[in-house]
């Protein structure tokens, strides 16, 4: 049988043609753009299109929050990083003190200060984007990957949400005979002595909520494993370049010490690094909030993992004991019995004091850091009132 095909015909085949193969390259180009050099996820920058914030509304809350900074950092000695934004969109900034005294150089908006805990959101985005490309899964047990880690129950999750039940590395060191603090600890060196010192767990796994520096010490370690990259370049390649966060950076104790902002106690003398300082993966992110409002807006973004796994980022874990606090997969939250939930993670280490806060719903962002010890760092809460129904009392005490 002899089939007859009309000009029509031709002209319908070769436009199907031609459409399947620049779908084809469209997905190519998709998937390309969103590998690193070495083939790893990379966190996307935000497509979101915004709507402008008036002239009036921004007047309205910039006015607002100077009253804020009147109340707790009138001082001009006081060290502060600090920015407030809605739809990516600046409402106020304010960069005021001396970063290094030693050299007279001031904090400005391209000062990169030590984010302390605040690194633990960074490093749990990581792992989140390594689990939603299939790389690991988010209930795979911890020793799958590092063969020589002893504790058979601990899964990725339970090093997420603080349920591991691991000790704290800053603890168990000092027990005699474990570490010689004359020695710079890595992260590897914890592993080891788990073993080594037969490190036992301080609560059996997934039993109760333990907020644990160790946990994201072995996050940065599976990184590493999993990537084939130290945990500094798989941040950099993974993170901070595909957002364009040219200010920020993993601190290499061995390479950094004399370039990095040091960090001052509250009467203004300079604190020395530790032995601790070379743990990275719960701290040691150097950042600035220009470059972590990139990094919102984009974990904010809704292309940002599949919506079963972005989802499980915001429940909370730990509901052993009534109470409004909870902690999510790298974040912490308050729970009210209103429903309203409020997301946040905070951040101290030496002098350095940090606050991350996400208002997701009304797309605002605060952040602020200071590299000299103060706890009004963690005030900038009370400013989200002004955005929503968060029941902080701007005027009260803390």
């Amino acid at each position: 049988m002899t089939l007859k095909y009309s000009l029509s015909n031709y002209i319908f085949l070769f436009l199907c043609t031609l459409t399947i193969g620049c779908t084809k390259q469209d997905k190519t180009d998709t998937l390309d753009s969103e590998l690193s050099e070495s083939g790893l996820p990379m966190m996307q920058p935000s497509k979101v299109d915004y709507p402008s914030v008036n002239a009036n509304y921004k007047s309205t809350k910039k006015a607002a929050i100077e009253n804020y900074c009147q109340k707790y950092w009138r001082n001009e000695s006081s060290n502060l990083s600090f920015l407030v934004a809605k739809n990516g969109q600046i409402l106020y900034e304010r960069y005021q003190g001396i970063g290094n005294r030693r050299t007279q150089e001031p904090i400005t908006k391209d000062t990169p200060l030590h984010i302390a805990s605040v690194s633990k959101v960074l490093t749990a985005t990581a792992v989140l984007l390594l689990i939603d490309t299939g790389k690991i899964d988010l209930d795979q047990k911890v020793n799958t990957i590092l063969k020589s880690f002893p504790y058979p129950d601990i899964t990725i999750q339970t090093l997420l949400n603080h349920r591991s039940g691991l000790r704290n590395y800053a603890y168990f060191t000092e027990d005699k005979g474990v570490w010689d603090r004359k020695k710079t600890l890595t992260n590897q060196d914890i592993l080891n002595l788990f073993t080594e010192k037969n490190i036992e767990l301080e609560s059996p796994t997934d039993k109760r909520f333990c907020y644990c520096n160790t946990n994201y010490a072995m996050l940065a370690l599976i990184i590493e494993k999993v990537t084939g990259l130290n945990y500094r370049e798989a941040m950099q390649q993974m993170i901070f370049k595909p957002l364009k966060m040219n200010n920020t950076f993993v601190f290499d104790i061995d390479k950094d010490k004399e370039r990095v902002t040091p960090s001052y106690k509250g009467n203004n003398m300079e604190l020395a690094f530790d032995y601790l300082d070379g743990i990275y993966g719960d701290k040691n992110i150097y950042s600035t909030p220009s470059d972590l409002l990139q990094f919102d807006l984009a974990r904010n973004a809704p292309s940002f993992l599949n919506p079963d796994l972005r989802a499980k980022i915001y429940k909370g874990y730990s509901n052993e004991h009534k109470g409004t606090k909870n902690y999510g997969l790298g974040i912490r939250m308050i729970e009210w019995e209103t429903g309203q939930k409020f997301y946040f993670h905070n951040g101290w280490w030496h002098g350095n004091t940090s606050s991350y806060i996400s208002l997701g719903k009304e797309g605002v962002t605060i952040i602020a850091l200071s590299n000299k010890f103060t706890k009004n760092v963690y005030s900038v809460r009370k400013l989200a009132p002004l955005f929503g129904d968060y029941p902080f009392e701007f005027n009260d005490e803390d």
